[in-house]
């Protein structure tokens, strides 16, 4: 019993101490480099500029998605209304949820999904809620949800590389109606374009 304890205790102490070497030569490596490293990003940003084979987007920040979501909660708020928002970037991920306080369970998943669809379809889910009519197959794309409460966020003074191209989505849901949500959404979106 006792020598199968002295083997553990040799083989974490060598796991430990690997580690801690292994950290200490990640350390050297990543300083080995010195220098001023402002130089070599301004230098890809520019060759960058010159790729045709590539492009550039406009995202919306973490702090700016925040703003806009409590602004569209706030709104929400003197109205009465019970809400969950939602703020994804251009890609449709998840930057910012609030739940409001009593909001309903479902409202939470509803307002990514959102957000998720404005942004994918540069457009109102309330307008894309109408196209159904027409091209009832929209509504098994996945993530999407066709119900009115999400919008677009295009940028202000966008640079032309953003060509339209909305930078964000914000959904809302919980409200007695979608056109409340979206009244909401847009509430949040008026905060950022000020």
């Amino acid at each position: 019993m006792k020598k199968a304890v002295s083997r553990t205790r040799v083989v974490t102490g060598g796991a430990v101490v690997a580690t801690l070497a292994l950290g200490g030569f990640g350390a050297y490596s990543a300083g080995a480099t010195g220098g001023d490293t402002a130089a070599p990003a301004a230098a890809v940003t520019e060759t960058d500029a010159k790729n045709r084979d590539t492009t550039r987007s406009t995202h919306l920040t973490v702090e700016a998605a925040t703003k806009a979501a409590q602004a569209t909660l706030k709104a929400a708020e003197k109205e009465n209304q019970r809400v969950s928002v939602a703020v994804v970037d251009r890609n449709g991920n998840t930057l910012v949820t609030l739940r409001g306080d009593g909001a309903g369970p479902q409202s939470y998943e509803s307002a990514v999904k959102k957000a998720f669809t404005a942004v994918s379809w540069n457009a109102p889910t309330s307008v894309l809620a109408g196209r159904l009519t027409s091209t009832p197959n929209l509504k098994d794309i996945p993530g999407t949800l066709f119900l009115a409460g999400g919008a677009p966020v295009t940028a202000k003074g966008a640079p032309v590389t953003a060509k339209g191209a909305p930078i964000a989505g914000i959904g809302v849901a919980g409200a007695p109606s979608g056109d409340l949500d979206e009244k909401f959404a847009q509430a949040g979106i008026a905060t950022l374009n000020r």
